[in-house]
């Protein structure tokens, strides 16, 4: 009896600390940004995306190959004119299931300062197509600004 009831305990102390955990790690989940801009309608799927930044500066933002694909690799660029930029993630999230945290990093180029580039892939989904935020995040040292995008992935 009493070796049953260490185990119910033992059991119950260790899902209140994982439940902490998750508690204490969920924020990295979600994209915290000083500005976020609006979500822009231009499709992913046919083009590269431009966008103007609060400072006058612009964010063009390409995925290849398109239309976008489900679980092959993905070519990501962010090109930023007009600002200094320290770094540039992508934060992919889907829109009506969670996928888990997928962020890259997009490294500098070497032979352009302005462009950023890096290789993801999407999980595929069990239903066919599925709709993604592709949220990029551009660390200019002032601010991190969240500029999100739409699109639609296929299998």
């Amino acid at each position: 009896m009493t070796k049953n009831l260490l185990l119910d305990a033992a059991i119950l102390l260790a899902l209140a600390i994982l439940g902490v955990i998750g508690y204490k790690l969920a924020p990295l989940l979600s994209p915290k940004a000083d500005i976020e801009l609006p979500l822009s309608h231009c499709n992913l799927n046919r083009q590269s995306c431009v966008t103007s930044l609060p400072d006058g500066a612009q964010l063009e933002f390409a995925i290849e190959p398109r239309p976008v694909p489900s679980l092959k690799p993905l070519q990501l660029q962010a090109t930023v004119t007009g600002s200094e930029v320290r770094s540039v993630e992508v934060d992919f999230a889907g829109t009506e299931m969670k996928m888990g945290y997928n962020r890259p990093q997009l490294a500098r180029e070497p032979s352009n300062r302005q462009r950023f580039a890096g290789v993801a892939s999407l999980p595929v989904c069990i239903t066919g197509s599925m709709e993604w935020d592709a949220t990029v995040l551009v660390d200019t040292g002032k601010a991190l600004l969240a500029v999100p995008f739409r699109f639609q992935s296929s299998n």
